[in-house]
C-alpha cells in the first residue's frame, strides 16, 4: 500500500489532502512479473513434439522412473543412467504423475526453471537497482531466443543455469545486505541451498561455477576477504551437505561402481578429454552467444559509447563487474573442453540481458519519466528503438517454435500412437539398429525393450546411444544387461513369444534381417516402421527358423 504525491511545493495544501489517500496495489511487482513469465514461456510449450535425441532421452527417463516407482535409481530402458543425478527426472516424474504423461507436463522443469530466474533476476535488480531496469532486464532475457528456447526444452541445460543463477544472485544479494549492516543469513543459506540443488540437477559443476565467478568478482573489487568468508560458512556447508550428499551416498551403497563412473567418466573426462558430442573451436561459446542473443546483442554498443551515470542510477557500480566477471567467467571455462553443446552456454544469459539492459537505459530507455525538455524527442526514439527490438524479438522467438514443429523428422510419436493403441500387455518390444528415445514416453510402455544391434566396438566408443546403452548395462546387474541383443538372437527372443513389436528401418540391414521384408509393416513413418509379428502362424515361424513344437 502507498500514497499518491504530487509536484506540488511541500507543505501544499493539495499534496497535503492526496497523501492521506491510500493506493491498493494488487499485485505487486514481482508477481506481476512471474504470473507475466510463466504464461509467455507455457503459451507455446504444447506445439512441438520431444526432439530427439535429449528431450526423449531425458523424459523417457523420467517416464519410467515414474512407472516403476523407483525414485532413487534413475534408467534408460531399464539400466541405469548415471549420467546426470536425479532433480529434472524428480521434477518431470511428479509433473506427469499429477497433471498426466503430456508433452507440457514433460516440460515442466524447464518452464519452473526459467519463469523462476526471471522472476529472480527481476527481484535482485529492482532491489539494488530501479524499477525500469528491472523490466528492461527481464524483457531483454524473457525475449532472448536461445532463452526462450530453452524454457521450452526437456533437457537439465536451463534447470542448471537456473540453480547457478539462484546461487550467484542469493550470494550477491547477502553480500551487499552485509556491508550496509542488514540481515543476510537466511539470503546466504538460500544461495547454498540452490547451490546444493545445483549439484542435483547435474553435478559438481553447479557448485564449481558459482565458486569460479564469486571469487573472481571479489578478486575484480578487491573483496576477496568478504566472499571468502562467507563461502565457508559453517551452516551454509552444512546445509549444503544435508541437501547434496545424500542421494550421491545411497546410489554408491546399491551401485559400488557409481562414483568412478559418474565423477571421473562423467566429470573429468567429459571435460578433459575428446570423443563427445559436439566438437568446435574455442572461440565458439563467444560468437554462439552474440547471434542466439540476437536482436539483443547490438545493444551492448550503446553502453560502450554512453559511460555516464544519471542522479537516479543507484546500481552499485560492483554490480556491473559481477555481471561482466560472470559472462567471462561462463564463457571461458566452458570454451576448453572440445566437447561444446550450446545449452551449457545458459548461464551466461542471465548477467548478458543485465548488460544489455544497463546499456539501453544508458542509451535512455526508460529515463522518460524522470527527463524533460529538449531531450523528450530523442528518449522517445530510443525508447521506440527498444520497444521495436522486443516486439520482433517475442515474434522470432515465437516463429522459431513454430517452425520447430514442422521440422522435427526425428520424432517417432505417430508410430508410437500406433503402438500404443494396438500393443496388448505382456507382448514385448524390441528396438532394431536403433534407441527410439522417445517411443516408451510415447506408447506409454510399462516395460523395458530389446535392443537389436552388432554392437560393434568401434560403434560403442562414439558418444551416442550404443555407448549410453552399454555403458548402463556394464553398471547393472548381468540379467538386465540382456536387454541388449545381437542380430542373431532375434529370432529365438521372438520365437518364445506368441506375439512381438518390432520397430525399426524399413529397409533390410544387419539388424533388419531379410525375413522381415516378407512381413507388411503395421504403420511407417519415413525410414521407420513397425511390425507385428504373431508366431503362431506357420510361415512366420518357418521364417524364424522356431524349434518344432505346439503353436501358439
Amino acid at each position: 500500500m502507498t500514497s499518491l504525491s504530487t509536484s506540488t511545493p511541500a507543505g501544499g495544501p493539495l499534496q497535503t489532502a492526496v497523501r492521506s489517500v491510500p493506493i491498493v496495489r494488487p499485485w505487486p511487482e514481482w508477481a506481476l512479473c512471474l504470473a507475466l513469465a510463466a504464461l509467455w514461456f507455457g503459451c507455446t510449450a504444447w506445439l512441438r513434439p520431444l526432439a530427439i535425441p535429449d528431450e526423449g532421452r531425458y523424459v523417457g527417463v523420467a517416464w519410467e522412473m515414474l512407472r516403476s516407482g523407483d525414485w532413487l535409481v534413475p534408467t534408460l530402458d531399464g539400466l541405469p543412467f548415471f549420467h546426470k543425478p536425479p532433480l529434472f527426472y524428480w521434477i518431470t516424474a511428479g509433473s506427469m504423475a499429477v497433471f498426466g504423461p503430456g508433452v507440457v507436463a514433460a516440460r515442466a522443469a524447464a518452464w519452473l526453471a526459467s519463469t523462476g530466474m526471471l522472476a529472480g533476476l527481476f527481484v535482485f535488480t529492482r532491489r539494488w537497482g530501479s524499477a525500469p531496469q528491472a523490466w528492461l532486464t527481464v524483457a531483454v532475457l524473457a525475449t532472448a531466443p536461445l532463452f526462450y528456447g530453452a524454457a521450452q526444452y526437456a533437457n537439465m541445460d536451463i534447470l542448471v543455469a537456473a540453480c547457478i543463477t539462484a546461487a550467484i544472485l542469493f550470494f550477491a544479494h547477502a553480500l551487499l545486505a552485509r556491508s550496509q549492516g542488514l540481515a543476510h543469513r537466511t539470503t546466504l543459506a538460500a544461495a547454498f541451498a540452490a547451490a546444493a540443488l545445483g549439484v542435483l540437477a547435474k553435478g559438481l559443476i553447479d557448485a564449481v561455477l558459482p565458486l569460479l565467478v564469486l571469487a573472481a568478482w571479489g578478486l575484480a573489487t578487491r573483496r576477496l576477504g568478504r566472499v571468502l568468508a562467507l563461502l565457508v560458512w559453517a551452516p551454509g556447508c552444512l546445509l549444503f551437505a544435508v541437501i547434496a550428499a545424500p542421494w550421491f551416498i545411497a546410489v554408491q551403497h546399491r551401485f559400488p561402481g557409481f562414483g568412478h563412473y559418474f565423477f571421473i567418466v562423467q566429470h573429468v573426462d567429459r571435460y578433459a578429454s575428446g570423443g563427445f558430442n559436439n566438437p568446435q573451436p574455442w572461440w565458439f561459446y563467444p560468437i554462439a552467444l552474440l547471434l542466439l542473443t540476437l536482436p539483443w546483442s547490438p545493444w551492448l554498443a550503446a553502453g560502450l559509447r554512453r559511460r555516464d551515470r544519471d542522479a537516479s542510477d543507484r546500481m552499485p557500480a560492483d554490480l556491473r563487474t559481477l555481471m561482466g566477471v560472470w559472462v567471462g567467467v561462463i564463457v571461458v571455462f566452458f570454451s576448453v573442453p572440445s566437447s561444446k553443446p550450446v545449452g551449457y552456454i545458459l548461464p551466461a544469459l542471465v548477467p548478458l540481458a543485465f548488460l544489455i539492459a544497463d546499456a539501453a537505459r544508458r542509451a535512455g530507455v526508460g529515463a522518460a519519466a524522470r527527463t524533460l525538455g529538449s531531450m523528450r524527442g530523442a528518449i522517445w526514439s530510443a525508447d521506440k528503438r527498444f520497444a521495436a527490438t522486443v516486439l520482433f524479438a517475442a515474434a522470432a522467438c515465437v516463429s522459431l517454435t513454430v517452425a520447430a514443429h514442422f521440422l522435427q523428422p526425428k520424432s517417432r510419436a505417430a508410430l508410437a500412437e500406433q503402438l500404443r493403441v494396438l500393443k496388448r500387455p505382456g507382448e514385448a518390444v524390441f528396438f532394431l539398429a536403433n534407441y527410439y528415445y522417445d517411443v516408451s514416453f510415447y506408447a506409454r510402455l510399462d516395460e523395458p525393450v530389446a535392443v537389436v544391434d552388432p554392437w560393434l566396438p568401434a560403434e560403442v566408443a562414439k558418444d551416442s546411444w550404443r555407448r549410453e546403452l552399454s555403458d548402463a548395462a556394464q553398471l547393472a546387474p548381468s540379467p538386465s544387461a540382456r536387454r541388449l541383443l545381437l542380430p542373431t538372437e532375434l529370432a529365438p527372443a521372438l520365437c518364445r513369444a506368441r506375439t512381438s513389436w518390432l520397430l525399426g528401418p524399413s529397409s533390410v540391414s544387419s539388424a533388419a534381417p531379410a525375413w522381415l521384408a516378407g512381413l507388411t509393416p503395421v504403420a511407417q513413418s519415413g525410414a521407420t516402421a513397425l511390425w507385428r509379428v504373431d508366431t503362431a502362424a506357420p510361415d512366420v515361424r518357418a521364417a524364424l527358423h522356431c524349434d518344432a513344437g505346439p503353436a501358439f
